[in-house]
């Protein structure tokens, strides 16, 4: 919490700079998360202790919990915008969790400061902020390895490019740092004013969509922003394990890409999606040439599927199968390892091809059949994992659905805004097609329960809940 009060000040410069006035929102928050964190740690400054796994998983989770409640202290604070309670708090898991569902309207209006708050909250939660923890961790004489396996998603959860792991958070935040420099300074050149620029590199790389505007990326209606908005959430999207190992020291290999098959899998699912977007538009007339058809297909069908939520057009507005086939693909949403939501690319690669394996087992019962990626046959309890996984994703599903309906909420709506929240997409359909301001407060406190479930993986919040954790 101490740590984290720093990042209430840039908000609070940016308001010195615009002078509007949104600043001492942030001065007072800044003092109060310094007071509560040197409150907390100051009569335990001497305890040492070694972490466990269990101690990991409820360090990740608390880290979540504490740190999307503080970051909503601001919004409290804050007189424009005037938000409730359920508001702040939904706005500051939605950002930190790079969701990217909104309950503000009229972006256009609102101080820079906040509006740069709401991105750096999403630029923050992007790489995790356990993974930044994990490299200062260590210094304090607190072990980080628990943190890192609790956090980093992906089915894999032991595997580590460098021998430390607070090496290994280091050189991921140096990746996610020049990427968003790299992406600012693109959307600079293309027309962004310094300030757009920043904001919206910080929600590109992380992945998380909020925008400065009302319109999204339509505001700018420039096909040169859209392209880098889609190149730069294509490279979001992947692991970021392969952009370490493509630009590592012995320089760059950019064939480690090509031999991967999660890269292989996502662009050709990037592709397909984008096609049948473009078909069924050009097909409709909804726009006026095969280039603005283009654009349009290529831009949400790449926002969507790597669950990043950017608009540049109202995409519910479209023939409802093309609506529900993107809301669908946010399910399978990025590579695993990298800042992008859903089940990952990864996992489903995994259950195609347990499901094929199971087919030629019934064939041949005597067969012995292993399962391998990239010519490497996995272990047996990496497949258990992902059906475990998978099975925990779809009940945490139903159930935040059925709550929702249970609480007056339409069909469409609460498949979708399930589905936008769980898997970290933000837009969905029907009442939250826009924003979610609409929708009562009891459903936004569900829909923040899944979109914790999304960031933490659903195993380490879940795991929570099971008495054996609470054994000794």
């Amino acid at each position: 919490m101490g740590l984290f009060s720093l990042s209430l000040l840039p908000p609070a410069l940016v308001a010195v700079i615009y002078k509007d006035g949104g600043g001492m929102a942030f001065i007072q928050a800044f003092v109060l998360c310094l007071i509560l964190g040197f409150g907390l740690w100051y009569p335990n400054r001497a305890h040492r202790k070694d972490l466990r796994t269990r101690e990991g998983f409820l360090l990740v989770v608390l880290f979540w919990v504490v740190l999307g409640s503080i970051g909503a202290v601001p919004f409290i604070f804050s007189g424009q915008p005037s938000l409730s309670l359920t508001d702040s708090f939904f706005e500051s898991f939605s950002a930190l969790t790079t969701t990217g569902a909104t309950v503000i309207v009229g972006l256009d209006s609102l101080p820079k400061a906040i509006l740069f708050y709401r991105h750096l909250l999403q630029w923050l939660g992007g790489m995790g902020i356990i993974v930044l923890a994990v490299a200062i961790l260590p210094v304090l004489g607190v072990g980080g390895m628990q943190l890192y396996r609790a956090e980093m998603p992906g089915p894999v959860k032991d595997s580590k490019m460098t021998p430390r792991i607070a090496e290994t958070a280091k050189a991921l935040w140096y990746i996610y740092l020049a990427l968003t420099v790299a992406c600012a300074f693109a959307y600079w050149l293309a027309g962004m004013d310094a300030f757009d620029a920043i904001c919206h590199s910080f929600s590109t790389i992380a992945i998380g969509g909020f925008s400065t505007h009302d319109a999204s990326m339509g505001y700018f209606n420039s096909p040169t922003i859209n392209m880098i908005c889609v190149v730069f959430l294509l490279i979001a999207a992947l692991n970021f394990s392969l952009h370490f190992a493509a630009f590592s020291r012995r320089g760059i290999n950019l064939r480690v890409y090509f031999r991967d098959a999660e890269f292989k899998v996502l662009i050709a699912i990037q592709l397909v999606l984008t096609a049948i977007c473009f078909v069924t538009l050009y097909g409709s007339g909804i726009y006026d040439s095969a280039e603005e058809t283009f654009d349009y297909a290529l831009f949400q069908a790449v926002s969507i599927s790597t669950t990043a939520g950017f608009g540049t057009e109202s995409f519910h507005a479209w023939p409802l199968f093309l609506p529900i086939l993107l809301i669908f693909s946010s399910f399978i949403g990025g590579s695993g390892g990298s800042t992008a939501g859903g089940i990952k690319v990864i996992r489903v690669i995994l259950l195609l091809l347990q499901g094929s394996r199971e087919l030629k087992r019934l064939v041949h019962p005597r067969g012995m059949f292993s399962i391998r990626i990239s010519g490497n046959a996995l272990p047996d309890r990496v497949i258990d994992a992902v059906w475990g996984f998978f099975s925990a994703y779809a009940l945490v599903f139903v159930i935040c659905m059925l709550i929702l309906m249970a609480l007056g909420m339409d069909a469409i709506t609460a498949f979708s805004a399930t589905a936008a929240c769980l898997n970290n997409l933000g837009p969905g359909l029907g009442e939250v097609a826009s924003n979610y301001a609409s929708i009562g407060d009891g459903e936004k406190w569900v829909l923040l329960f899944a979109m914790l479930f999304g960031r933490l993986e659903v195993f380490t919040l879940l795991i929570l809940f099971t008495p054996t954790f609470w054994k000794n």
